[in-house]
């Protein structure tokens, strides 16, 4: 994109070298607000007449789905133009849901699509979208499709940034239709990031008619490419013209092994030692010739003393400690062993050997047919008629604000609209910033600055901070399950864990299940087992405690055949009890 690059460069140094000569009671001068009058043959909004945007009643459940305040209004966080306003999220914690309807649909086909809005994160953001969807005409044509904007209103595009955790990424998806009717969404697999400050940034998304495509921000093009590479989205956006015969079998008779245990070797040589040692002492180790045998290793401390107040009844024989004998540094002493040596005829378990298989045919695989499904988009660029546009958001952080957005065919026309109003107005907020001087951190927990950190954002609201990290990694999973695991393997190892525990408590639940209904015909087993160990002592005496013991284990026998509803109580158990 063709912005003034001195102006913008002349911006980005003022955000990075603040001076320090600035005094607090220096005042940035913002000029009044101009609206842009330039040509403008697409949509154009910079809200400045009454508002055409319609809040989202969608309900789910019998409530409000999307509870989250709008509103139009001037930033308060490094201001630009005096006047200029945008449209504000205002509800922390909370989905937000607003549209608006083109007067005329916009028809792509054959045509250049640009998309173009600025986001001022006033606030941060931690964790929340702020991503844009251009809406199907058919919502357009559709009051109520309008009304009830939501998750499920059809939508062509779906662009712009998304923060949550380590995940950071400019959404770019396309939604597409499939020979059978239904629609399929292609995400770009590695989206760049997205700019996470507090001053505006614009993004840029063109896309033209031979399918190239191109997302800048501020200007600058972060990524690139062909909507028909392969690889660059997932899925791709065309189908394998060739899929594997779903009817090809593999013959019965087709070798996969390139080894085969050798035939002519089927049996252990005799020599072999499977008992072998796999070291040994080592047969030319001979002890050395000042080796002491009779020396002890240890001696006796000759400086220790038995102490005064040694009591010899009370604390018993007083030994004295041992310490290791000091002629014993140079010379060996005690019992002499040979070092151990590795085996020479060590062998282990033997296995037959193996040899190259001559039946071996390769690893199989079914033949090729012509996918029947196989439909070539060809012109990938060529959406379907686009009738509004909304923004469908859930966010931790308030006041995110979006303005001068543009939708249409011309890159000149978007071009010219962030010359004339974002550069100029990133000028005055770096201004602003340099004039206020180093940020202060805030700490995790502190949110006086309006800053939550992730405990907060959980406490604010649980269930949809824990699908929003979790839907999207696996959102980032089903493309690519190695960047996902990357960008955040905290997600990544509490989904797994859970799925885990998850099969482990259903195994052991359906265990105790089974024990339930199956396990209690068991309990009766103890009576005649008591009974057999009683008759098989022979005629011993019994002691006073032996009768106790045995009326104990009469109670518990008794008790556990009624509680299991055994009849025939042994008599002998049953006199005893009473």
């Amino acid at each position: 994109m063709r912005l003034s690059k001195l102006a913008v460069s002349s911006v980005l140094a003022a955000v990075v070298c603040a001076q320090d000569e600035a005094a607090p009671s220096q005042q940035v001068e913002h000029p009044e607000f101009t609206p842009y009058t330039g040509a403008v043959t697409g949509f154009f909004e910079q809200f400045i007449d009454g508002s055409k945007w319609q809040k989202s009643a969608a309900k789910k459940d019998d409530e409000f789905s999307y509870v989250g305040e709008w509103a139009v209004e001037e930033p308060v966080v490094f201001p630009g133009f005096k006047g200029d306003k945008g449209l504000v999220v205002k509800s922390p914690a909370a989905h937000h849901a607003i549209t608006t309807a083109f007067d005329t649909p916009i028809n792509n086909k054959g045509k250049t699509l640009v998309v173009q809005y600025e986001v001022k994160l006033q606030k941060g953001l931690e964790c929340g979208g702020a991503y844009v969807k251009l809406l199907s005409a058919e919502v357009n044509n559709d009051d109520e499709g309008i009304e009830e904007f939501s998750s499920d209103t059809p939508y062509q595009i779906m662009f712009g940034p998304d923060k949550c955790g380590s995940t950071n990424k400019v959404h770019f998806i396309v939604k597409r239709p499939l020979p059978d009717g239904t629609y399929e969404e292609k995400h770009l697999v590695s989206p760049a990031h997205a700019r996470l400050n507090k001053l505006t940034n614009l993004y840029t998304l063109v896309i033209r008619p031979n399918n190239e495509f191109d997302i800048r921000v501020n200007g600058n093009v972060v990524k690139s490419g062909s909507l028909l590479e392969e690889g660059l989205f997932k899925p791709s956006f065309n189908p394998p013209a060739e899929i594997d015969d779903p009817k090809d079998v593999k013959p019965k008779d087709w070798v996969e092994e390139p080894y085969m245990p050798d035939p002519e070797q089927a049996e252990k040589p005799a020599d072999w030692d499977e008992k072998a040692p796999f070291y040994i002492a080592d047969p030319e180790a001979a002890k050395p010739a000042d080796w002491q045998e009779d020396t002890p290793d240890y001696i006796v401390d000759p400086e220790a003393f038995k102490p005064e107040d040694w009591d010899d009844e009370e604390d018993g024989e007083w030994i004295a400690p041992e310490i290791p004998n000091p002629v014993c540094e140079e010379i060996g002493c005690g019992p002499w062993v040979a070092p151990k040596i590795q085996n020479p005829d060590y062998k282990g378990v033997w296995s037959q050997p193996m040899i190259e298989n001559p039946d071996y045919k390769g690893t199989w695989a079914p033949k090729k047919i012509a996918n029947p499904d196989f439909k070539a988009d060809e012109h990938a660029s060529d959406l379907e008629p686009i009738g509004g546009l909304g923004f469908e958001l859930w966010t931790m952080q308030e006041d995110i604000l979006f303005d001068n957005i543009y939708v249409g065919h011309s890159v000149e026309e978007a071009e010219a609209i962030g010359n004339a109003t974002f550069v100029p107005k990133l000028a005055l907020e770096a201004e602003e910033e340099k004039l206020a001087g180093p940020q202060k951190e805030t700490a995790p927990w502190d949110t006086d600055e309006g800053v939550l950190s992730a405990v907060d954002m959980f406490l604010a609201d649980p269930v949809s901070f824990v699908l929003e990290r979790v839907l999207g990694f696996f959102e980032v999973f089903s493309a690519d399950p190695v960047s996902a695991i990357r960008e955040d393997p905290v997600v990544a190892a509490a989904s797994f864990g859970f799925l885990l525990i998850s099969s482990a408590t259903a195994f052991g639940l359906l265990n105790v299940v089974i024990f339930l209904l199956f396990g209690k015909k068991k309990q009766a087993a103890p009576v005649k087992a008591a009974k057999t160990k009683k008759s098989g002592d022979g005629p011993s005496k019994l002691t006073q405690a032996d009768v106790v013991d045995a009326e104990v284990e009469a109670e518990q026998v008794a008790e556990a055949a009624t509680a299991s509803g055994v009849e025939g109580v042994p008599a002998d158990l049953k006199k005893r009890k009473a």
